[in-house]
């Protein structure tokens, strides 16, 4: 107990061993921030603007572009100002709270995209009966149901990683709150505290790509029943842009979050960071756009609007100045 010292603070190292390169990666994530807004931000527009687009899978695909617009607000701000400031303290509860929010809204994504496989596979088994059985009412209960999991999951992770003792080192090798990261500068870090902590992220992670998977088993076995080859390829064609987007996210939020840890893997692990906070976020709305025209229709509206209303106020302005 005399060599534990009460740590306030922390330091988030991020990319301070990359000197000669911050500007160019404050240049990149600043410019991959801003279109990652404008991006999800437009998919959102474009649903709530488009009659057409108001169904169960733009619902959630709706939800999914607000999280992970919310997840990538946590994360990217402060790395921004990390890279152009000296200091880059981070106080123990501001730790806390980034850790609360990032993994509070990255299980509502995990979820919210079980309940996009779901709903496909209604889709796909029970059309006539689809609209009674994806309701606005169950929509929004399952939306409930993946941010209600993805907070009390996160809670309970914030509750067991700030309850640890920390030790005269507070330097954290990444550029957020990460788990691995902190606990790692723990005295009293136990086997069972490490467990407790994995099984945590493995139900979110693995629990959510289960229930992902089990819906594919069965929508896999209903298109191969269909009898026109037609058929089974615009059942495959509609579930191909939310497999894609499966296959991005798991992939590298398992790399980093289910294999297996230790001091020298922190540097890998804060580089695939950064793309799954960055790359991930952004190739979801692009992702569904390019392979759904009824959103390249509704964006083409959206962008159209927007451009519209642009032009209106330069001719407005110039008009008072003249």
């Amino acid at each position: 107990m005399g060599n534990r010292t009460t740590v306030s603070t922390f330091v988030l190292r991020g990319f301070s061993s990359l000197p000669d390169l911050q500007d160019l990666l404050f240049v990149l994530i600043f410019f991959s921030h801003v279109t990652i807004l404008a991006a999800n931000v437009s998919v959102m527009v474009a649903i709530k603007l488009s009659h057409n687009l108001h169904t169960p899978m733009y619902f959630f695909l709706s939800g999914l572009s607000f999280s992970e617009t919310c997840t990538t607000m946590v994360t990217i701000p402060r790395m921004l100002v990390d890279l152009l400031s000296d200091s880059k303290t981070i106080s123990l509860p501001e730790c806390a709270t980034q850790m609360f929010f990032f993994f509070g809204l990255a299980g509502n994504n995990c979820f919210i995209m079980a309940a996009m496989s779901y709903d496909r596979y209604t889709a796909i088994h029970s059309p006539l009966h689809y609209p009674i059985l994806m309701t606005h009412r169950i929509c929004l209960q399952l939306m409930m149901a993946s941010s209600v999991t993805g907070i009390v999951v996160s809670l309970c992770i914030v509750l067991i990683v700030f309850n640890l003792s920390f030790c005269d080192a507070s330097t954290i090798e990444h550029f957020f709150c990460d788990i691995a990261p902190v606990v790692s500068l723990a005295c009293d870090y136990t086997f069972f505290q490490k467990t407790i902590l994995l099984a945590f992220t493995a139900s979110v992670l693995v629990g959510s790509f289960i229930l992902i998977m089990i819906s594919y088993v069965f929508i896999v076995s209903t298109v191969v029943k269909m009898p026109s080859a037609k058929g089974r390829y615009k059942a495959f064609y509609t579930c191909s842009s939310h497999l894609t987007v499966v296959c991005i996210h798991y992939g590298f939020a398992g790399f980093v979050y289910l294999r297996p840890k230790d001091s020298d893997s922190f540097r890998e692990d804060m580089l695939m960071a950064v793309t799954y906070t960055v790359l991930t976020p952004l190739l979801n709305p692009i992702v569904y756009s390019l392979r759904n025209k009824e959103m390249q229709i509704a964006l083409r509206k959206v962008l159209d609007n927007f451009c519209r209303f642009f032009s209106q106020m330069v001719s407005k302005r110039m008009l008072n100045t003249s």
